[in-house]
C-alpha cells in the first residue's frame, strides 16, 4: 500500500505535458489545483453514432506518463485531504484498537486433523495450522505462514488450500500483485519441503483418492477466462500435466470440486444463465468424466452426492429451485425432495450421511432448514433479529450429526455455533471479540422498506446507536451493489462503530439486481431492466428522508466495483441527493468495457450488462452508463478509490471517470482519486492495511458531514 505523505505545494507542481501549472493566485493562497489529463481523443463509430474518448491512453499501464499522472492524482488526493490526517489516524487507531490482534478461528476437524488459522499481533496475515488427533493434546503443526511467505512484498493473498486425503500433501496458490492471478504449489506435509513444480493462473484444484493426482482449472492469460482442466501427477513436470478438457464457448468459465463424502471429482462449467457438470469416481483418477446433465439454455443446477445417489439443486420448471435426486447411472430419472415455492428461493444443499442441510431465502432473509434422511423429518433454525446474516461454516466431515454455521448482524459480531442436527442443541463456540469491550444493547437494527417507482417494497437494513433521533438532522451512509444476484446481507464490521459510534446510521440498500428476494430480484435488475437498480436506491435514500431518519445534506452514498456503477448512475440520475459520495473500485465505462472482449469478465458478463454491439442493448446501456453521461452540472463531494492491479475493473475506468468530470462539473465540492498502486480490486491484502484505507475512506466521508474527531 502507498504511503499517504503530506506533499508541498512544490512538490505537486512537477511539469509534465499532463500537468497544468498552477496560476499565481492559487500559489499565493497555497491552494493545490488538481491534475489535467492529457486530451488525446479516439473515436470510433458504432450503430452511426461517432463516439470520442479523450482519455482513453490512460490504458497504457506501461506508459511511464500515465503512471506519473496517476502519481499527480494521489499527490493531490494527499494535499487536499492533508487537514483530516489528524482525524484519519486517530480513526485507525481507533479501528485497530478494537481487533483481537492475537486470535484463533474455530477449528474445524477433517480426517484425523483439527484446522485452524491464528493470527499473533503486529501481523498483518493468517498463520495456517492444523494438529493431529485433539487441539488440547495434539502438536501444532505451520502449514502456511503468509507473513513469511509474505515477507517484504507490498501483496500477498492465499487462493486454493487443499490437503490431500491422508493429509500428507498441501496444494496451495499465491496471488503476489492483487491482480487474482494465482500459482500453485505443492508442499510435502512431513518432510516440508516444495516439489519442484509451480503451476501458473490457477483458478481450483482438487485431490483425488489416491493423494497424487490433481484436478485443477486454469485461466486464459489475457481474458483471465477459467477455461482448460487438467490431470497432474505429484512430481512430474507440468510441461505433461493432461488437458482432461477445454471450454470453447466464452459465455463459460470451469471449475473443479468434490462431493463432501469424497466418492467423486465434478468439473463444471458455467455461464450466468447455464450450468453443466462432469463427474468422475475419485478412486479412479485416470478414468474419463461423465457428464451428468447436458447443458440446456438457462437450466442452472448444482450437485452433492449420497448413498449412490446424486442430490440435484436445479432451476428446471423452478424459478427459486428446487431439489431433486437422481441415480449416478440415470441422472434424468428424478424424484423430487424439496418442491418449488415461488417465495422461496432453495440457495444452497449440504447433504451428510444423515442430514440434508439446506439454506433457503424468504422474505429476503437466510434461513437453514434440517432434514433427518432416516424419518424424513424437518424443522428450521431460527434466528432472533430483525435482519442478519447466517451461512454454512467449515463442514468438511460427511459422517457427522454436529453442524456449524455462522451468524452476525448489524448489531452482533461474527459469531460461530455448533448445532446437532438429532437433538437441536446449539453451542456457541465463538463470537468475535472486540477489544476494549462492546455492549450490543447499546446499538439498535431495523427492517424497513421504500416503494420503488413502480410499487415494489424495497428492503432497507439499518443500524444507529440508541438514542438516535429521526429529526432529519442526523448523518447516514447508505449502502449499495445490485447486482449479478449477489445478496448483501446485514453483517457486523468493526470499522463501521467508529461511524456509529459519532451518532451517524447506517443503511443497506437491497435493490433489484441482488438477489435477496429471489431469483425475479435478479432479473428485475439486469439487461434491459437495469435501470430500476438505480431507482430503488434513489426510492430508498428518499424514503430515508421522509421517514427522517436523515437529510440530503446529511447523506453520505457509497457502493463499490459494480455498486460503484450504481453510485455513479444515481449521481447523474440525482446529484442532489447526497452530500458526499464514495465509489469503490467503480466499474463506471461500462460501454467502452463492454466492447472489448480481450478484458477479463466482459464476454460472460453480456448476458449480465448485454453487448453494446447489439444496438438495441447499445441504447439501453447508454442511458446510465456513468461515464458516457458525465455533464455540465453541480455534484457532490466524491472519493473515488481504485487499484493498479485490479483485474476485475481496470484502473483506468476510474481514473477516466475523475479524468473526464473535473473538466464538466460546475460546483466547488470536492473530486480526489485515490489509487493504491500495489494491490488489487479488494484492496491492500494486510488486514492492518485495509484498516488504513478505510479510515481514510471514512476521514473523507464523515468530515465532508461535518464530523471531524
Amino acid at each position: 500500500m502507498l504511503l499517504r505523505t503530506l506533499f508541498t505545494l512544490q512538490a505537486m507542481l512537477i511539469l509534465t505535458s499532463l500537468i497544468e501549472t498552477p496560476d499565481a493566485e492559487a500559489q499565493k493562497k497555497s491552494v493545490p489545483k488538481p491534475p489535467v489529463a492529457k486530451v488525446i481523443p479516439k473515436t470510433d463509430v458504432l450503430h452511426g453514432e461517432t463516439r470520442t474518448d479523450n482519455y482513453y491512453w490512460l490504458r497504457e499501464k506501461s506508459n511511464p506518463e500515465v503512471i506519473r499522472y496517476l502519481e499527480q492524482e494521489n499527490a493531490y488526493t494527499d494535499a487536499m485531504t492533508a487537514g483530516i490526517k489528524a482525524f484519519e489516524e486517530a480513526l485507525y487507531k481507533e479501528m485497530r484498537g478494537r481487533i483481537k490482534e492475537t486470535d484463533l478461528s474455530v477449528p474445524y476437524k477433517k480426517g484425523n486433523y483439527w484446522y485452524y488459522v491464528r493470527y499473533e499481533e503486529g501481523k498483518q496475515y493468517g498463520i495456517y495450522c492444523r494438529k493431529q488427533g485433539s487441539m488440547e493434546e495434539g502438536i501444532e503443526e505451520i502449514l502456511l505462514d503468509l507473513n513469511e511467505l509474505g515477507k517484504d512484498k507490498p501483496f500477498i493473498a492465499l487462493g486454493e488450500y487443499a490437503v490431500s486425503d491422508n493429509g500428507e500433501l498441501l496444494a496451495y496458490s499465491l496471488d503476489l500483485t492483487g491482480f487474482r492471478q494465482y500459482v500453485l504449489q505443492i508442499k510435502n506435509l512431513k518432510t516440508g519441503q516444495l516439489y519442484d513444480e509451480k503451476i501458473e493462473r490457477v483458478t481450483g484444484a482438487e485431490w483425488a483418492a489416491d493423494n497424487q493426482t490433481l484436478f485443477y482449472t486454469q485461466e486464459d492469460a489475457t481474458t483471465k477466462r477459467s477455461h482448460k482442466l487438467f490431470r497432474h501427477k505429484v512430481g512430474q513436470p507440468v510441461d505433461t500435466d493432461e488437458l482432461i478438457y477445454e471450454e470453447k464457448d466464452e459465455l463459460y468459465r470451469l471449475f473443479v470440486t468434490r462431493t463432501r463424502d469424497l466418492k467423486y471429482i465434478l468439473h463444471g462449467s458455467a455461464s450466468s444463465e447455464t450450468y453443466e457438470f462432469s463427474y468422475l469416481p475419485s478412486n479412479q483418477p485416470m478414468g474419463s468424466f461423465k457428464v451428468i446433465l447436458p447443458r440446456e439454455e438457462k437450466h442452472k443446477y448444482t450437485v452433492e452426492h449420497r448413498n449412490g445417489l446424486f442430490y440435484i439443486r436445479t432451476n428446471k420448471n423452478a424459478k427459486n429451485f428446487r431439489l431433486v435426486t437422481a441415480p449416478v447411472e440415470k441422472p434424468t430419472e428424478w424424484t423430487e425432495i424439496i418442491p418449488h415455492r415461488p417465495d422461496v428461493k432453495l440457495e444452497e444443499v449440504e447433504v451428510f450421511a444423515n442430514h440434508l442441510v439446506v439454506q433457503e431465502r424468504e422474505g429476503g432473509l437466510l434461513k437453514i432448514r434440517v432434514t433427518n434422511l432416516t424419518n424424513q423429518e424437518s424443522h428450521t433454525i431460527s434466528f432472533p433479529e430483525p435482519t442478519y446474516d447466517a451461512y454454512p461454516y467449515a463442514n468438511p466431515e460427511f459422517e457427522t450429526n454436529l453442524y456449524r454455521y455462522g451468524y452476525q448482524s448489524l448489531v452482533t459480531p461474527p459469531s460461530v455455533f455448533e448445532y446437532n442436527l438429532d437433538t437441536r442443541e446449539q453451542k456457541l463456540l465463538k463470537e468475535t471479540e472486540i477489544v476494549g469491550g462492546y455492549d450490543k444493547s447499546q446499538f439498535q437494527s431495523e427492517r424497513i422498506f421504500a416503494t420503488a417507482s413502480d410499487g415494489t417494497k424495497i428492503p432497507i437494513s439499518l443500524v444507529y446507536k440508541k438514542g438516535f433521533k429521526k429529526d432529519g438532522n442526523a448523518p447516514a451512509l447508505l449502502y449499495g451493489y445490485g447486482s449479478y444476484g449477489i445478496s448483501i446481507d446485514a453483517s457486523f464490521s468493526i470499522p463501521r462503530l467508529s461511524l456509529l459510534e459519532r451518532g451517524m446510521l447506517f443503511a443497506i440498500a437491497h435493490i433489484r439486481g441482488g438477489g435477496e428476494m429471489g431469483e425475479e430480484w435478479h432479473e428485475n435488475g439486469k439487461m434491459m431492466k437495469k435501470m430500476n437498480t438505480f431507482t430503488d436506491f434513489i426510492a430508498c435514500a428518499e424514503h430515508l428522508f421522509k421517514e427522517k431518519y436523515t437529510s440530503p445534506n446529511r447523506l453520505a452514498i457509497q457502493g463499490a466495483s459494480a455498486g460503484g456503477l450504481l453510485i455513479g448512475a444515481v449521481l447523474n440520475l440525482r446529484p442532489d441527493i447526497c452530500k458526499v459520495a464514495h465509489l469503490g473500485v467503480p466499474f463506471v465505462d461500462v460501454i467502452n468495457t463492454m466492447l472489448d472482449e480481450s478484458l477479463p469478465l466482459t464476454v460472460g458478463e453480456f448476458l449480465e450488462w448485454g453487448n453494446p454491439k447489439v444496438k438495441a442493448e447499445y441504447d439501453y446501456i447508454k442511458q446510465y452508463c456513468p461515464y458516457t453521461n458525465l455533464a455540465a452540472k453541480n455534484y457532490p463531494a466524491i472519493l473515488v478509490t481504485t487499484s493498479l492491479n485490479d483485474s476485475q475493473v481496470m484502473y483506468w475506468e476510474p481514473a477516466k471517470y475523475v479524468a473526464k468530470l473535473r473538466t464538466l462539473k460546475t460546483d466547488k465540492n470536492p473530486l480526489l482519486l485515490k489509487i493504491n498502486m500495489s494491490a488489487g480490486h479488494s484492496g491492500a491484502s494486510g488486514r492492518f492495511d485495509r484498516l488504513k484505507e478505510i479510515a481514510f475512506e471514512y476521514a473523507f466521508i464523515m468530515s465532508q458531514l461535518g464530523i471531524t474527531k
